[in-house]
């Protein structure tokens, strides 16, 4: 999820020794001394995602998310953590903060998740004497990160097509499944199961779109015959680049 081009305070050499990701152009670096960290923590949250979201829309009938639990701290989490470290490395602040927030977010759902830690258990767990505060505690973990996404869809309006609108999905993933659980802790079953549905869509929708801006950032002329379009927004720099022929 790289966004930053060549930040401030790094000299001339550093244009000329290597171009940043940015997220109008996912490419690998040239000249690198490390690889490119955005693919492989756009393919871990995308996984991640596309399973969650499966489940969200009770595909073939499977509604129980016991099987997310392994993906969200292994790859969702711990892998994309990683990207996320690689990207400090490589002096991406965008792809930093976003790799490393969404690792963090599927790790703190595999433990909400996790059967033995009892924490959504309505028997005797912490939430057993009201379940309305399980759902309303659960909206509130979601809606801030529906505001965290809404933050970082506003650092993508000067990307690409592709990276907005991934981040456009998810943010809507986010608000759908957090409404969700309002409804639910108001008794709304049918209100709450539609608008799971309608996150796992919008959730579906994310996966791919990581999927894709992934492959975009992998391709190169020495692995693939061709390259995806990422379509640089009209009011970007890569797009101003392009109209004026360089």
């Amino acid at each position: 999820m790289s966004h930053d081009s060549i930040e401030k305070g790094h000299g001339p050499n550093y244009h000329e020794d290597r171009v940043v990701v940015q997220a109008s152009q996912l490419r690998p670096y040239e000249h690198r001394k490390f690889a490119n960290p955005a693919p492989l923590g756009l393919s871990a949250f995308a996984l991640t995602t596309f399973v969650l979201s499966c489940i969200n829309m009770r595909a073939r009938g499977v509604h129980t998310n016991t099987i997310i639990i392994t993906l969200a701290y292994a790859y969702g989490g711990f892998v994309q953590m990683l990207a996320g470290m690689w990207e400090f490395a490589v002096g991406n602040t965008f792809g930093a903060t976003a790799f490393t927030s969404y690792g963090g977010f599927w790790i703190a759902f595999g433990i909400l998740t996790t059967p033995a830690f009892k924490l959504t258990n309505t028997v005797d767990g912490p939430y057993a004497e009201d379940a309305k505060d399980l759902n309303s505690a659960i909206g509130f973990f979601l809606t801030g990160w529906w505001i965290f996404t809404t933050l970082l869809l506003l650092c993508t309006l000067k990307s690409t097509v592709m990276f907005f609108m991934l981040f456009f999905t998810l943010d809507i993933a986010f608000l759908c499944l957090a409404v969700e659980n309002y409804a639910l802790s108001e008794g709304a079953v049918e209100t709450g199961h539609n608008l799971a549905t309608a996150g796992g869509l919008f959730g579906m929708l994310a996966a791919f779109l990581a999927w894709y801006n992934a492959l975009a950032g992998l391709q190169d002329s020495s692995n693939s015959f061709f390259k995806l379009p990422v379509f640089p927004m009209p009011w970007s720099d890569a797009a101003k680049g392009i109209s004026s022929g360089h």
